[in-house]
């Protein structure tokens, strides 16, 4: 019984590990052997077009499909280097771009400049660029590029864009500090244009927000003073030039006094985005200083003409 068993094991593990090679080596010899010595009959020709055939067809997809993977990764590689190209294109692109815009923007305040210079051609004037401002989203105190060795003084009012900025607080060899007319601590003497009526403005950093400075103490005993009144610096300011444009009242009403109005105007300057401004190299005091020696000029050139 045990000798049954062992035969049946070793028919078993024959059939599994050797069939498959030796029917491949059995159809390949006769396929061979057929070949070599010339006879060819009709059943091995039929069973050689079984085996041959199909492989032949094989290897022949599988040759098309490789030349087709082939194909696919040069397409590949041609689509990768075609992409880097033009990313290199849109980026050089983006660059010019980018230089065109900042080129145009500088334009513009160029020819702002240009206009306020004209504008107030009558005072002298040095521009500057913006190099540090405070913390915080507005110029409310700043630092600009000039100082004393360009004539730049304590008390120079600045201006940009159509309007005020502030006044220079602080003076170095080649750099100044100005305390733009938005800051809490700003107080500017000014007057109505249509009926010179005297007010105060003052900053306000929440009102800002919405592009506006706070209007005080305005005497406008005729109710002559509306929307949309351009408010200027003041005569009587001893310490700003005077007519240089603030903004546009746009709200007013009467105070608890019924002496004065209260209300708020609008700025044209842009303080969020400062970046080059005008220094005005004369003070008010120096105006002052000068008609005063006009005045005293005139008054003795007339008792010398008196005496004679």
């Amino acid at each position: 019984m045990k000798n049954l068993k062992k035969k049946f094991r070793f028919r078993i593990n024959l059939k599994s590990k050797h069939l498959l090679a030796i029917m491949t080596f059995f159809c390949g010899s006769s396929i061979v052997a057929t070949f070599a010595s010339g006879i060819t009959t009709a059943p091995l020709q039929d069973t050689a077009g079984l085996l041959v055939v199909p492989f032949e067809k094989s290897i022949s997809n599988i040759g098309e499909y490789l030349e087709k993977v082939k194909k696919g990764f040069q397409d590949k590689d041609e689509l990768i280097a075609e992409n880097e190209k033009l990313k290199a294109q849109i980026e050089s692109l983006t660059t010019e771009n980018n230089k065109l815009l900042q080129d145009q923007g500088e334009l513009v305040r160029l020819q702002e400049m240009y206009k306020l210079d004209e504008e107030y051609a009558d005072y002298p004037k040095v521009a500057a660029k913006i190099i540090s401002k405070d913390p915080g989203n507005w110029y409310d105190t700043f630092m600009i590029n000039k100082g004393s060795n360009d004539g730049i003084r304590i008390d120079n009012n600045v201006i940009a864009g159509k309007g005020l900025v502030g006044i220079v607080t602080e003076v170095g060899p080649s750099w100044a500090t100005v305390r733009s007319i938005i800051d809490d601590s700003s107080n500017v003497s000014a007057m109505t244009v249509s009926t010179s009526d005297n007010c105060m403005i003052s900053g306000d950093l929440e009102l800002i927000d919405e592009g506006k400075l706070r209007l005080e103490q305005l005497y406008d005993q005729e109710n002559k003073v509306t929307v949309g009144e351009r408010i200027v610096t003041s005569n009587i300011s001893d310490k700003y030039m005077e007519g240089i444009f603030i903004g546009y009242v746009s709200e007013v009403t009467q105070d608890a006094n019924n002496l004065t109005k209260t209300g708020t105007i609008v700025t044209p300057v842009d303080f969020q985005h400062l970046k080059d401004v005008l220094v005005i190299t004369t003070n008010k005091q120096d105006n002052i200083q000068k008609n005063t020696s006009e005045k005293t000029s005139d008054g003795q050139a007339e008792e010398k003409t008196d005496e004679k």
